[in-house]
């Protein structure tokens, strides 16, 4: 290995931890636009849906997965809660992969036909449930990121256990 691939490998290695900022950020205000979605129509216009999904209280449990969508997302954007959230976005999106979407095929897109109007889609495949999964799967194992909530509160509950023991190892150089 020569001393440029060193360094870059040194510097990749680094800053290889921002890689996942753009994933969270994004899959963060994925969730938080569908949520909005949701609320700005109204929860009792997705009730239906969860309805015919047969889950039970369709009113409650559209309102809870609008707003775990909505401020869910918004945490998962600011990098706080990920962990959690990441098991809440899999299970939404397990169901509406096979509650709603499996039945379309893959394909996230299924142009219809080309009008005058412009092109008219199908229904929607199962494509964009599988890269959110793999998406909350990946940010849930890689652990906090950079200019993340996680990652703040990890350091400053990590700060005072540095200071007991840094004062704990000069009160044992006192002594001896």
């Amino acid at each position: 290995m020569t001393g440029l691939q060193r360094r870059v490998r040194r510097g990749w290695m680094r800053h290889d931890r921002w890689a996942l900022l753009p994933l969270r950020v994004m899959v963060g205000f994925g969730f938080a636009a569908h949520g909005y979605a949701k609320l700005a129509r109204g929860p009792a216009g997705f009730a239906p849906i969860v309805a015919a999904l047969g889950f039970p209280a369709p009113l409650l449990t559209a309102w809870a997965t609008s707003i775990v969508e909505f401020a869910g997302g918004i945490l998962m954007m600011s990098g706080a809660l990920v962990l959690p959230l990441s098991f809440a976005f899999a299970a939404i999106m397990a169901v509406a992969m096979f509650g709603v979407h499996l039945r379309y095929g893959f394909s996230s897109i299924r142009l219809l036909a080309l009008t005058s109007d412009g092109a008219r889609f199908g229904p929607v495949g199962y494509e964009l449930n599988l890269l959110y999964l793999a998406a909350v799967a990946t940010l849930a194992l890689a652990g906090s990121t950079p200019l993340s909530v996680d990652r703040a509160l990890e350091e400053r509950r990590r700060r005072p256990n540095e200071t007991l023991s840094a004062s704990s190892e000069a009160s044992q150089r006192r002594s001896a």
